[in-house]
């Protein structure tokens, strides 16, 4: 039985499964959920089952007990996307990234924004965070919504090499937005 790490109105977020792999394999060859990952740029089932897969589970040991959440429906079991929230390093243990890769069915539901807000009050109310933070493309205006959306604020923008090579946006730099425990309380 997969650990529930959090529970929305619309979604479980839970530790990932073996399970797990169709739903990623499907979300991780859509050229469009992946264009501001790698350029859109195809993955095998194996890639998925074998590397990714292990490599997000190995997570939840190193960053003690956190790491990246099978996000699925709450009626149906199905499952959605993943939401990521751990540290950098487990040393940085009160500053966590956020992230998220949703099905392309799902956009434009609300659906990454509720994760995102949720997570973001379980890290101050719950977890005692100093600072969530997050980065995309600063050409994915997507993704920049939800962490606004989340309350998150700009930081600042930056280079960065890209493994696969530059994709297209890349020019324009990626952006880091950002909430401390103090803002979030500010706002509460």
């Amino acid at each position: 039985m997969a650990r529930i790490f959090l529970e929305t109105a619309r979604m479980v977020l839970r530790e990932l499964t073996e399970a797990d792999a169709d739903g990623l394999f499907r979300m991780n060859n859509d050229p469009e959920v992946m264009r501001y990952l790698n350029g859109g740029l195809p993955t095998t089932f194996d890639e998925v089952r074998l590397k990714a897969l292990p490599m997000y589970r190995e997570r939840y040991d190193r960053f003690g007990g956190h790491g990246v959440w099978s996000a699925v429906d709450r009626e149906s079991g199905e499952f959605l996307g993943v939401f990521k929230f751990h540290p950098r390093t487990p040393e940085e243990s009160d500053d966590f990234e956020l992230g998220y890769r949703m099905l392309r069915s799902t956009w434009g539901s609300g659906l990454a924004t509720e994760g995102a807000r949720a997570l973001v009050h379980e890290g101050f109310a719950e977890l005692g965070l100093r600072r969530v933070w997050a980065q995309t493309m600063a050409v994915n205006t997507g993704s920049r919504r939800v962490m606004e959306k989340a309350g998150l604020r700009y930081v600042r923008t930056f280079f960065t090499e890209w493994p696969e090579g530059p994709i297209p946006g890349a020019e324009h730099g990626d952006v880091e937005y950002a909430l401390t425990h103090q803002q979030w309380l500010d706002e509460a």
